[in-house]
């Protein structure tokens, strides 16, 4: 245009400087204002207001600020301008000074100062300003609800989307991620079938939230119907969906599926990289762990902390010491990270399973930091296994000072008095228990079968098949006594009562009903795949191992821990968990 020899008017700026914000172009755009100066334009508001947005955006806000001050005509975009600007920068204090001195504020202005208190977390101050809006629009309750879900309050986001006058694909996407991050994957699955139900049309992080869902559960048929939904509506599969996909597949035991996925993405980040990993090591395949790291670094990519704690994590469930101690070792001589609490956990978690616990307790000693509650519950969980009473009987005391609202810590040092035969202690644990108002968290193991999912507890009657499963349940321990001469691993019940009484307690657990109800229901040649919340318990380890020699079955479990995979008689963690 200049080069034509036409001269830029009122209209053309705006268009121009709008385009060097959009393109994160600062820098031409300072040439366009040097422009506007000496073509006499400097005092148009609409053109300031647009420059005044330029620098609040590319972070002047000193500019912004000045360009501000010296506009004796200034429109509603100017005043927003600066909000926005102040809002970008989490300057909130700021923002609110403008906004109170607004005379005429426009459902912008509102939006602005809403979604800015919801991003820094004042989700208070953010209500206060929704309940005061003369008029919302759908951004106005989008905002709030972003807000909602940001601080976790699952009844918060309902109530307000129940509210809400009309929703978008924000709005269903909003309150999916809120049951997905808080733990309510049944919540998110059944919200998606409304979704489709009032047509709206599933987006990128509909479905990412969705195989958050699946993964959380192990819905694995739920994740393969979702995973044809993607490919059938032409859904982008980028490095977030792809990722999320690599994490549902190996989360519900189907890692040679998320290898498939990893390898198909044209673009694979860290975060990808470090799913993959994260999903060999819950599976217990080290090699194929340390081949992708390999594999990472060939590519270019740098690994993090996080990178570490999945490579470490590998080693621990492979059983692998010396690969683990120089792992840790060469993180910070090789790569420049220094290694934090979560990678000395991983070792000392190591080093107890492996019954290597003097090892365990003096890298404790050596440690720069303070061990976190779960590296004392890895050395705890070790004493366990090996039976160092005395070690254990110290370190859980000290856990249930560090965490007196942790079941797990009392569970644990409770286990520890009754494998020893400590009656008294272990009761003295349970009544502390007790007198701090602390309740056990409830083993509970579901199953997918034709896309529902089934919850169990343990000694539940709830199921409407509750008699087809007792009944499946007796049947199993028949044949597994006359069989192979069964015979409970009682040693970590609890309580001191007749050794029948205890055999009763351990039949009834919850991943025992699950897998009697799949055996009642799956074809012999499908895979049983259970999920449970808490660690797998020896006898029902066992059990399960058996079952799987006796009825020729493959069953896949997925603890708080890892994944055993039961075939023939064997497990794939070689009885190292």
């Amino acid at each position: 245009m200049l080069q034509s020899g036409l001269k830029p008017d009122h209209m053309t700026y705006p268009f121009v400087i709008k385009a060097c914000n959009e393109s994160s172009m600062t820098w031409f755009g300072l040439l366009v204002h040097t422009h506007v100066v000496k073509s006499g334009f400097e005092c148009d508001s609409y053109i300031v207001s647009s420059l005044i947005h330029l620098y609040a955006n590319g972070k002047d806000l000193g500019a912004a600020k000045q360009l501000f001050n010296l506009c004796s005509d200034r429109d509603v975009v100017s005043w927003n301008a600066m909000i926005d600007g102040y809002v970008k920068r989490g300057e909130m204090g700021h923002a609110r000074i403008v906004f109170d001195r607004m005379v005429c504020r426009d459902v912008i202005s509102w939006n602005t100062m809403i979604n800015g208190y919801a991003i820094v977390g004042k989700i208070d101050e953010a209500k206060r300003l929704f309940d005061e809006m003369p008029e919302r629009n759908l951004v106005s309750w989008n905002s709030m609800l972003a807000g909602f879900v940001k601080c976790g309050n699952v009844e918060d986001v309902f109530g307000l989307f129940s509210e809400m006058p009309c929703r978008d694909v924000v709005s269903w996407n909003s309150m999916l991620a809120c049951y997905a991050q808080c733990g309510k994957p049944n919540e998110a699955l059944a919200l998606f079938d409304q979704m489709r139900a009032v047509g709206v049309k599933p987006t990128e992080p509909t479905v990412v939230s969705l195989l958050s869902a699946c993964a959380h559960l192990g819905a694995l048929d739920k994740g393969l119907h979702l995973h044809t939904y993607i490919n059938d509506n032409r859904i982008e599969v980028n490095s977030i969906v792809g990722t999320a996909l690599v994490d549902m597949y190996a989360k519900c035991g189907k890692i040679s599926l998320a290898t498939q996925v990893f390898n198909a993405m044209e673009s694979k980040d860290v975060l990808a990289w470090n799913t993959i990993i994260a999903g060999m090591a819950i599976h217990g395949h080290l090699k194929e762990a340390q081949q992708l790291f390999k594999e990472m670094k060939e590519a270019g990519v740098e690994p993090n902390d996080v990178t570490f704690v999945a490579m470490l994590s590998a080693c621990s469930h492979a059983g692998m010491v010396d690969e683990g101690q120089k792992l840790l070792d060469c993180m910070s001589s090789s790569y420049g990270i220094e290694p934090k609490v979560e990678h000395y956990g991983c070792v000392i978690d190591l080093l107890a399973r492996a019954g290597l616990l003097e090892e365990a307790m003096e890298l404790i000693g050596t440690m720069p930091m303070e061990p976190n509650p779960s590296a004392l519950g890895a050395l705890l969980g070790g004493c366990r296994i090996h039976g160092n009473y005395e070690l254990g009987e110290m370190v859980g005391k000290r856990l249930i000072n560090l965490q007196p609202c942790h079941s797990g810590r009392y569970i644990l040092l409770s286990n520890i008095y009754a494998a020893a035969k400590k009656w008294d202690d272990a009761r003295k644990v349970r009544n502390l228990m007790k007198v701090n108002g602390i309740s056990k968290v409830p083993g509970v193991s579901v199953i997918e079968l034709k896309g529902m999912v089934h919850r169990f507890v343990a000694g539940d009657w709830s199921h409407p098949e509750s008699n087809k499963i007792y009944e499946k349940l007796n049947e199993i321990h028949t044949r597994l006594k006359s069989a192979i001469g069964y015979s409970a691993d009682t040693a970590n019940v609890l309580l001191d009562m007749e050794e029948e009484d205890k055999e009763h307690a351990l039949a009834v657990h919850s991943e025992k009903l699950a897998i009697a109800y799949g055996l009642l229901h799956l074809d012999s040649k499908e895979a049983i795949r259970i999920v449970k919340n808490l660690r797998v318990c020896s006898d029902c380890h066992h059990v399960t191992k058996l079952i799987s020699k006796v009825y020729g079955r493959e069953i896949i479990v997925r603890d708080r821990n890892r994944f055993h995979h039961f075939e023939d008689g064997e497990c794939s963690c070689l009885d190292f968990w």
